[in-house]
């Protein structure tokens, strides 16, 4: 007997991507660039969770943000590394961790 697939049966998890991210300035308004961030996101991605400090040094400090996104959105990972980092308060970014939410 063949196999059947129902389109949409299935629910693809999430992902949830954890990022370093470091301004450019030392006195860089967090707050600001989460929201920055979030208005820059394609569609399909979100914020998911508060973000975090990390000093660096020298009064520099990164943001750790966390974002969801579909685990099966292809190509969809760059064009979200790219937008972050063309903020212009936002150096550069770090992947730290990928992990897979429901």
């Amino acid at each position: 007997m063949p196999e059947v697939r129902v389109q949409g049966a299935v629910k693809m998890a999430n992902v949830v991507i954890s990022y370093k991210i470091l301004p450019k300035e030392v006195d860089v308004d967090f707050d600001e660039l989460l929201k920055q961030i979030g208005q820059n996101l394609p569609t399909k991605v979100e914020v998911f969770a508060d973000y975090q400090t990390e000093p660096i040094a020298f009064g520099l400090s990164a943001m750790i943000a966390h974002i969801k996104m579909p685990e099966d959105a292809t190509g969809l990972l760059d064009e979200l590394e790219q937008r972050i980092e063309g903020l212009p308060s936002v150096s550069r970014i770090q992947t730290l961790m990928v992990r897979r939410v429901s």
